[in-house]
């Protein structure tokens, strides 16, 4: 059965997911991008989302990699949102701003971005194209699910989307890389949930020279 999944989601000790000010030149807030220093230091992140194949420092291999492996594999549809997709805020000015990521993104499939503003699909290279969804979470989840078909569906964050989520008990299994660090403040991502009301147990725990991995899941029997 497909599932709909959160996964290599960076949290800090504290249970921060992204710092304080988030804008064009800090996209994970202010001291955010050490929370991936994790990620950034494997061969899978390097080549398949930088791209960096022809890189002479390709990349470590091992157990963080082999969770950038699962994170990227198998997915037919993700759902971000707004401020995971660029730092623009409010009415979309023009259609300049099509993401973080260049003209070929690391998605290959639908992506459907939460926004209040409306705007016409974008397509891009590699098989990615962008679709803009202004009546909510569910209406967002429909349609991934939809266009992801018999494959898993990935909430990509950031932490209010996953938030939402969560807080809907709509998630069936969340993949978390905490990393010893502590943030003190910024967008916490577990404040306040409760995650066992949420149908979400703690089923894996598997530790790093860099992080300490714990994935959770929902019963399916």
């Amino acid at each position: 059965m497909a599932k709909t999944r959160v996964s290599c989601i960076s949290l800090s000790m504290d249970g921060f997911g992204a710092g304080p000010g988030q804008d064009l030149e800090n996209p994970g807030g202010i001291g955010g991008i050490a929370l991936h220093d994790w990620a950034f230091a494997t061969r899978s992140f390097r080549e398949r989302v930088l791209g960096e194949t022809g890189s002479a420092n390709r990349g470590e291999t091992g157990i963080d990699n082999d969770f950038i492996e699962r994170s990227l594999t198998g997915f037919g549809a993700w759902i971000i949102g707004r401020n995971m997709f660029g730092p623009v805020r409010g009415e979309w000015p023009d259609d300049t701003w099509k993401g973080w990521w260049g003209d070929n993104p690391p998605y290959h499939t639908d992506v459907f971005v939460l926004t209040h503003h409306a705007r016409a699909p974008i397509e891009m290279e590699g098989g990615t194209t962008f679709h803009f969804v202004t009546d909510g979470i569910h209406a967002a989840l429909k349609r991934a699910k939809a266009a992801a078909g018999e494959r898993d569906l990935r909430i990509g964050g950031g932490v209010n989307t996953i938030r939402q989520y969560l807080e809907a008990g709509l998630v069936d299994e969340m993949h978390l890389a905490v990393s010893p660090i502590v943030m003190g403040k910024g967008e916490n991502l577990l404040a306040g949930i409760d995650l066992r009301a949420c149908g979400l147990t703690w089923v894996e725990r598997t530790v790093s020279p860099r992080v300490t991995h714990y994935v959770l899941s929902r019963d399916q029997s």
